[in-house]
């Protein structure tokens, strides 16, 4: 049985720091209700949260990225443009330094899509109906192999 994100957030804050994650709406794309509750369960579950808001470039969301330190990256988007868009945004984390981050996607992404969404380096891709502990759980594992990585 997997656990809630409240038993996940008791188990993280009594051990370690923070998870910082950062999470964008790349795009034109002005929907964010997703990308809000996932950054609420994101939150609930003992990691540090930035939201970048709605309509954010591939530049804007790297040096977010860089600025704010962050160990994982979430992007949410729903236009239809993510095949445009998500290998611009690995291009300028490379550029920054910042392709080891481990990203991850989701939104409306068709599933004959996340082939090619993975060969851009995103990590996972989450679907509409995704449960959020899923989500939890593999970021704080990507973040959490990253900083074993870095002997952290």
């Amino acid at each position: 049985m997997m656990p809630t994100t409240g038993e996940l957030h008791t188990r993280v804050s009594a051990t370690s720091t923070p998870i910082r994650v950062l999470v964008a709406k790349p795009g034109l794309d002005g929907h964010d209700r997703g990308a809000k509750i996932v950054a609420r369960a994101l939150r609930d579950a003992g990691m540090e949260v930035i939201y970048t808001g709605i309509r954010q470039t591939p530049v804007q969301i790297a040096e977010a990225a860089l600025q704010e330190d962050v160990e994982a990256i979430g992007l949410s988007i729903h236009s239809g443009a993510h095949l445009q868009l998500f290998p611009r945004i690995m291009d300028a984390l490379r550029i920054r330094g910042l392709g080891d981050i481990p990203v991850y996607a989701g939104g409306i992404i068709p599933p004959s899509d996340v082939p090619t969404v993975r060969s851009f380096g995103i990590r996972e891709v989450f679907g509409p109906g995704t449960a959020l502990d899923s989500i939890v759980t593999a970021i704080r594992a990507g973040a959490q192999a990253e900083r074993a990585s870095r002997g952290l």
